[in-house]
């Protein structure tokens, strides 16, 4: 149906109760199930899925059913989960339901407390090595957007993944909509109540928190040691996100089993939301009263490698997301309501193992973490040691020219002119001027002087995969030791994190059986 119509219930009603040719009165109500928008052609649509109540009120069933979480006794077995991103708090969850305690040991802080850590990085260009965009309660996805789509559908569950989230206070759109969102001014409390969750339930959540060592003994892991001398023993499930470096570097010490893993790298591409509205919806005047801040999707081919738009932030921000003093990484994203003036979305380019520079090799498994962190700190020493990020007109990066001035942009620690057509490495910045060039092809006005890139984009997914056995989810050279979601190279976002975290569980749980 038009936007218009399927802008309210009562209209929405009226066109059920015509297509049914129902008697007047005997539609009681009707209820959204789906929720998608068909913007292929030029007249925009909304495609509605509904049940409708003929002769029969309104239901008030669950749309996913609700999750009984009973409290684990002290008797109950233990499981330690480092890490309280969405695969460490769903796993938790789902540890409780088979009657396993969780202790959730993570290095940053609750939630709350956190928000001022990820200030101070724009304010006073102070980075927390603990406490900051990727690290605390909530991990990457808490203070970056909250987006909830996956293509992930094969690993399990999403609708209950979504169920989940619904029940800890999301709204019941996420359990309609076809690219359901939950907006990162909204996603934190939501968190909360998952840790209350836990905590009512018997589990334990510690802050501030690093584990720093893994206790092993006969081939298995038997707990871990945390940076302030605490001790917890059990098996582990390791969730710490894709940024947690040392992690990697303390298994690589201890001659865990690790691999290299490609990643993509590239820039946050900004845009006034109105151009995105005018080329995804057909429109001059943009998409009006009744359709949401438009969304967009790219990819090509370029010499061999994927380039495409990643993480899209309609109405959203650009915000700086390094993990640790002298980088400077940037990311996306928009609160729940999608109402800045700007859109965001990672430009990136695949890299593979094999593409990174000889000069790497030396550091054998890490070779790609490695790089990704040089590029990071370059960024940061080309913007003249600070997060004032460099910052390019799309087009001039494109037709290699300088940026004399740089328009308005939602980063709030500023843009200086860059030239990142000279300074990223031949083999990101060229593919990404090429897949700039067939993106304007396929959309026009998408290359634009209005739009600019951002250096660098970088934490697209995790540099290392730590290698597991697929039937026992447990790693491949240690027992009672479960890598898990995006941080162990198995997930890529929320909801896949969180399923991932939910098949760790399971496997540790039949374990202890």
């Amino acid at each position: 149906m038009d936007p218009r119509t399927a802008g309210s219930d009562e209209s929405i009603s009226q066109k059920v109760a015509s297509e049914l040719k129902l008697r007047k009165g005997s539609l009681k109500g009707v209820r959204i199930i789906k929720r998608s928008i068909d913007a292929r052609q030029r007249n925009v649509m909304v495609n509605l899925k509904v049940r409708a109540y003929i002769n029969e009120p309104l239901g008030s069933e669950h749309l996913v059913p609700p999750i009984a979480y009973n409290p684990v006794g002290s008797s109950a077995k233990v499981a330690i989960v480092v890490g309280a991103g969405p695969g460490g708090l769903f796993a938790a969850l789902r540890l409780i339901e088979l009657g396993v305690k969780p202790i959730v040991l993570e290095r940053g802080k609750n939630v709350v407390d956190r928000r001022v850590d990820v200030a101070s990085i724009s304010r006073e260009g102070i980075v927390d090595p603990d406490s900051n965009y990727c690290f605390g309660e909530g991990g990457a996805g808490a203070y970056s957007d909250g987006k909830l789509y996956t293509r992930s559908k094969k690993r399990g569950s999403v609708q209950r993944i979504l169920g989940i989230f619904h029940q800890h206070g999301a709204k019941e759109d996420i359990l309609i909509d076809a690219h359901p969102h939950i907006g990162s001014d909204k996603l934190p409390h939501i968190i909360e109540n998952m840790r209350h969750t836990i905590e009512n339930c018997g589990g334990e959540v510690h802050f501030g928190c690093r584990v720093t060592g893994l206790r092993i003994a006969d081939g298995a892991v038997t707990g871990v040691d945390c940076a302030d001398g605490r001790e917890f023993a059990g098996p582990v499930i390791l969730a710490t996100g894709h940024s947690a470096r040392d992690v990697y570097e303390m298994l690589n010490a201890k001659g865990i089993s690790l691999e290299a893993k490609g990643i993509a790298v590239g820039v946050r591409l900004e845009h006034p939301q109105h151009i995105i509205d005018e080329i995804q919806y057909h429109n001059p005047g943009g998409r009006g009263e009744y359709l949401p801040a438009a969304e967009y999707s790219f990819v090509t081919q370029v010499d061999g490698r994927g380039v495409y738009s990643f993480c899209m932030c309609p109405g959203g921000i650009v915000v700086p997301a390094a993990s640790a003093p002298g980088q400077l990484v940037v990311n996306g994203m928009s609160p729940s309501n999608r109402g800045t003036y700007w859109s965001n979305s990672g430009m990136v380019v695949e890299i593979r193992p094999e593409d990174i520079p000889a000069d790497y090799e030396q550091f054998g498994e890490l070779r790609v973490m490695r790089f990704q962190e040089a590029l990071e700190r370059k960024c940061f020493e080309q913007a003249g040691n600070s997060q004032v990020a460099g910052a390019q007109r799309m087009k001039d990066f494109v037709e290699g020219k300088p940026s004399r001035l740089i328009p308005p942009s939602s980063f709030a620690p500023g843009l200086q002119p860059s030239r990142l057509d000279q300074w990223l490495p031949p083999f990101i910045g060229d593919r990404l001027r090429k897949g700039f060039k067939v993106f304007g092809r396929q959309a026009r006005g998408f290359l634009c002087n209005e739009a600019i890139v951002i250096g660098v984009e970088t934490r697209t997914s995790s540099p290392v995969r730590i290698p597991r056995d697929r039937e026992s989810y447990a790693h491949v050279q240690l027992q009672s030791l479960y890598p898990c979601g995006e941080g162990a190279g198995y997930a890529g976002g929320i909801v896949s994190s969180a399923i991932d975290g939910e098949r760790c569980a399971e496997a540790l749980a039949a374990q202890l059986q």
